[in-house]
């Protein structure tokens, strides 16, 4: 790597180098390379050909005091927290503290990068696996030049079949209808639901005076209609149903992300039309290269009693709710 210089430097390493071994007069060289005499006097008797370091002999904080640095330190050393965990827990301690000179005592310190062997590796937990049926549904909105609308997202966590309605508006009557037509466009048997805590699923979010009282959820309704198990995402836990949040990016990414679309049909059809692809004919990593409609049909042959029909009985094509545009 190079030696940066000084914008003003009139001499580099090489010809500093070459003024100390020089056997010239002074005047000579500095007529020969055009530099004050000075300067030759100056890198004659330097003994070196790099520039002093700029800066501090000692470095220290202007703001912190020794005593600050050393909790700072010895806080770091103990905890293994990273810079911003090490700046929540003592702000209130050292209130002169800001992130921008924490970093800096850090570095001063060699303590701005723990080492790889002293880093708190988290074990790293298998995902539970389920068996077909196990349904993740969320629901995002997405726009046409006709306005808002709302896309209404089911998936099978063990073969990745999607399910997709778009309404206009979602309500607790539309979330329910949507479960039912997805339950009759599956040739599986639902056993568990996963969704957020909207108010489309569940009373859960509101406050406990306001809950109906003795009275269930139309969503958990039609599950317990259909022998179905609802269960709910941890509050603020959005991630928690992070299966059916990629793939609302996934349908995004293909659709509203690249295209303009006039009407909301144009969306409808564009919509159904990437998820004849995905689910017929996606070759899809985390399924060994399989499509979503293959892995069903290899799961019936070992587990038909996981099914209410032969998938291989399912008509390619558009679905019921489609049909109807």
């Amino acid at each position: 790597m190079g030696n940066i210089q000084h914008a003003n430097a009139k001499t580099t390493p090489r010809i500093r180098k070459e003024i100390q071994e020089s056997e010239e007069r002074i005047s000579e060289l500095a007529s020969r390379l055009s530099l004050n005499p000075k300067t030759i006097i100056k890198w004659k008797n330097a003994g070196r050909t790099e520039d002093n370091k700029s800066g501090p002999t000692i470095p220290k904080s202007t703001v912190l005091t020794e005593q600050e640095e050393q909790i700072i330190c010895e806080f770091r050393r103990v905890t293994k927290f990273s810079l911003d965990d090490v700046f929540i827990a003592l702000m209130d301690e050292i209130p002169k503290m800001t992130r921008s000179n924490l970093h800096r005592c850090l570095q001063r310190h060699g303590l701005s990068r723990l080492p790889k062997g002293d880093t708190v590796q988290k074990e790293k937990k298998n995902f539970k696996e389920y068996h077909i049926g196990y349904v993740h549904i969320d629901i995002s909105e997405v726009h046409s030049e006709q306005g808002k609308a709302y896309m209404f997202v089911a998936i099978d966590r063990a073969t990745k079949y999607t399910y997709v309605e778009i309404h206009t508006s979602m309500t607790q009557a539309i979330a329910c209808e949507f479960l039912e037509n997805f339950i009759e466009d599956v040739p599986f048997k639902i056993h568990t639901i996963l969704t957020d805590n909207g108010a489309q699923f569940t009373y859960k979010l509101l406050a406990e005076h306001l809950r109906p009282k003795n009275k269930m959820h139309p969503f958990d309704l039609v599950c317990e209609e259909h022998n179905i198990k609802h269960k709910l995402t941890k509050f603020r836990h959005p991630w928690t149903n992070g299966q059916v949040e990629i793939m609302n990016k996934v349908l995004k990414a293909h659709t509203i992300k690249l295209y303009h679309y006039e009407t909301l049909d144009a969306l409808k059809r564009h919509v159904m039309s990437f998820l004849l692809l995905y689910n017929y004919q996606k070759k899809l990593k985390a399924l060994k290269f399989q499509t979503p409609y293959d892995t069903m049909i290899q799961i019936y042959q070992v587990n038909p009693e996981y099914f209410k029909l032969n998938p291989e009985s399912k008509s390619l094509g558009l679905n019921n709710y489609f049909i109807k545009l």
